[in-house]
């Protein structure tokens, strides 16, 4: 017989089930069984992986990874195909992490590849397929089986509306899923397991804009409103677990670089409210996250790792460091919201 607890369990909590004899954690509203597939049996806690990015001399193909259940510095994972950073779509599973499109300044190269990496190994990127345009400045969420590319820069045109998907598990190239109320690129996502979230970016009829959108990711078709965020601006990455999506301010017109951070409730409707404070000011940070942290790494050129426990709010506190200093990079976990 299980005993009520007198005390409400953390969010990220575990204990043994004596009548299933199965090892459950409390992800912030209730008990759940901790599987073969989980971050806990397949790396040890949540793995998150960053990608490619700019350095103050030149842009990596580089990858890097952290367990975003201890604190630390980076360790080397392994090597892109190419050289980028600039939103580069990613999404992940328990298993993969999918890197797609890019942006390499050297000659205006944009790319439409889609590569993939298993996360619980170290290794080089492998190819997966395309994604029907070459473009950069996306924005991407994902469930555990499905992957989701939401805008972007697109040469012709500087922006565009399309929304793609792929199959994580498989290869091969994208297809349509529907289409953002607009234009829209540089923007920031999210993702529960059935809901991906889009806000913020530039967009073709607002420029730098407030606002929320969301698609269920296992039907296809256009966004829904969601409500705004605090602040319009463009570059605000986000993470979230299942239950709460937070996003960077990024850039915006005025401060143009902030250190505040919103939230949402993903399963509600609404608009952002504050969350707390990064450690300083900057733009082009990356994030991933867990059933209980959020992570954001570097920026502007910086190479520190700073985290939070996301479901309380507050300010970030230090992790570790990445293994150079670098913005834009892309990130993957096996352990965010939407699995």
């Amino acid at each position: 017989m299980e005993y009520p607890s007198l005390d409400k369990p953390k969010a990220g909590a575990t204990r043994l089930n004596t009548d299933s004899s199965q090892l459950e954690i409390y992800d912030g509203n209730q008990w759940t069984g901790i599987l073969a597939t989980s971050p806990e049996q397949q790396t040890g806690g949540t793995r998150g992986v960053l990608a490619g990015g700019y350095t103050p001399s030149d842009w990596v193909n580089t990858m890097d990874y952290i367990n975003l259940s201890t604190t630390g510095n980076a360790i080397t994972f392994g090597e892109l195909l190419d050289k980028k950073g600039d939103f580069v779509g990613t999404m992940a599973s328990r298993t993969r992490g999918l890197f797609a499109g890019g942006y390499y300044p050297s000659g205006q190269v944009r790319y439409n590849r889609i590569e993939y990496i298993t996360i619980a190994s170290t290794g080089n990127g492998v190819n997966f397929g395309d994604i029907t345009r070459t473009s950069n400045a996306l924005c991407n969420a994902s469930s555990a089986t499905r992957g989701i590319f939401m805008g972007g820069y697109w040469p012709s045109n500087n922006r565009t509306n399309r929304i793609d998907y792929v199959t994580i598990a498989s290869t091969g190239n994208s297809q349509e899923f529907g289409d953002l109320s607009a234009a829209r690129r540089n923007a920031g996502s999210c993702a529960s397991p059935t809901r991906a979230i889009i806000c913020g970016g530039n967009d073709a009829n607002l420029g730098l804009c407030n606002l929320i959108e969301y698609v269920t990711i296992s039907s296809t078709g256009n966004t829904a409103d969601f409500g705004d965020l605090t602040s319009p601006r463009q570059t605000p990455y986000g993470a979230s677990n299942a239950i709460r999506g937070c996003f960077v301010h990024g850039y915006g017109p005025s401060p143009n670089y902030s250190n505040t951070v919103d939230y949402i409730t993903i399963a509600a409707l609404g608009n952002a409210l504050d969350y707390g404070d990064l450690a300083t000011a900057v733009n082009h940070t990356s994030g991933s996250s867990s059933a209980t942290r959020i992570v954001m790494y570097g920026g502007n050129n910086k190479n520190n790792i700073q985290y939070h426990d996301i479901m309380s709010t507050g300010n970030f506190i230090d992790f570790g460091d990445m293994t150079s200093s670098r913005g834009s990079c892309a990130t993957a976990s096996n352990g965010h919201g939407g699995l």
